[in-house]
């Protein structure tokens, strides 16, 4: 047994929460960002130049999205590996295994990828470099395990993250005040965790007024930072915060759990008014439900999906994505912070950068 661990420390296969669910997951989204999420924004851009009468610039906008778009599963694959830390020749292979993972899984591809990708690359580690012919064999291995999984395993786990990203949609729709709270909640609160909210909503494929939840979410958690520690880390975390990642205040979480209370209150506020209220549904690309206001991401994903699906966009709809993405979260967390430093429970600087 302590050869077999000495052998699996050798090869760098770590069997660990952090390794799988943090890293792991967390590179899949930056991976699923860099193709699909980029892809659609650039589509979308095309499809308004084209609308403007620029159709040369347009046309040549939208097929550079869809090839972009097109290469999501080998992005996310080989994003997997490398934070799984694979050798070059098992993280090259992944690019096959990807992209039958995210073929075979249909509207659950994310998610299948993420676990196949993980198997494909630990199986193509442990043989990495334990032969003469390491060109033959490592790719070989790894990319028939991977892709021999795709075919066997990938349909079941794509129908099974669709079938349960369904159920939270169907309910959202039936319980729109209760459902708009608890997926605004956690989605927000898996934002801020070091585990990625848009890697989970892309693989259980959450859009509609679940997806519009999570926006709300995401944003109350990233706006809301932003604004309560202004006094803290002034314009720079600001920025940092309110359009990169509310991710930056884990540490002080730890510290401190209390000065996440207005982020999380907020967010359970704004995703109800979000379902019943403003109707804000996402019908862009899932992994846009995840991402709040990071790089404006989630607005577009909105906006895209409009214009995607026909919706005829009104002055309201205007006004509920500000307010729900900035106007509110912005109040409401700035209030809450304003009462727990009057009470003692945020000090001067439990919220510095």
């Amino acid at each position: 047994m302590s050869k077999f661990k000495a052998f699996l420390q050798r090869k760098d296969i770590e069997f660990s929460w952090k390794r799988y669910f943090i890293d792991a997951l967390g590179a899949m989204a930056q991976g699923l960002f860099c193709s699909l999420l980029i892809g659609t924004i650039i589509d979308t851009v095309g499809d308004l130049l084209i609308s403007g009468g620029a159709e040369t610039a347009g046309n040549f906008l939208v097929e550079l999205g869809k090839y972009a778009s097109a290469m999501s599963g080998p992005a996310m694959a080989v994003a997997i590996g490398y934070a799984l830390k694979a050798p070059n020749l098992v993280l090259f292979s992944l690019v096959a295994v990807g992209s039958a993972a995210n073929g075979f899984g249909g509207a659950g591809g994310p998610l299948a990828v993420l676990i196949i990708a993980i198997l494909a690359a630990e199986f193509g580690k442990l043989v990495s470099k334990e032969t003469k012919v390491d060109i033959l064999v490592t790719p070989s291995v790894t990319i028939l395990v991977g892709v021999s999984l795709s075919a066997w395993l990938a349909p079941w786990i794509g129908k099974g993250a669709f079938a349960f990203g369904e159920l939270i949609k169907h309910a959202t729709e039936l319980q729109p005040f209760l459902m708009g709270i608890l997926v605004s909640v956690l989605v927000g609160i898996a934002l801020t965790l070091p585990i990625s909210s848009a890697a989970i909503c892309a693989a259980l494929s959450l859009t509609g007024l679940a997806g519009g939840a999570a926006v709300a979410g995401c944003c109350a958690q990233m706006v809301g930072f932003a604004v309560m520690s202004f006094k803290e880390n002034r314009w720079g975390g600001l920025v940092s915060q309110g359009i990169g990642t509310s991710m930056l205040q884990m540490g002080n979480i730890v510290r401190n759990p209390r000065i996440w209370i207005p982020p999380i209150v907020a967010s359970a506020i704004t995703g109800p008014l979000a379902t019943c209220l403003f109707k804000l549904e996402m019908n862009g690309a899932p992994v846009s439900s995840g991402m709040g206001t990071c790089g404006l991401v989630g607005q577009i994903g909105v906006y895209t999906g409009w214009v995607e699906t026909g919706h005829a966009i009104t002055a309201m709809d205007w006004i509920g994505l500000i307010l729900i993405c900035f106007v509110l979260p912005a109040i409401l967390c700035w209030l809450g912070g304003f009462l727990l430093r009057r009470i003692g429970w945020i000090k001067e600087n439990d919220l510095k950068l």
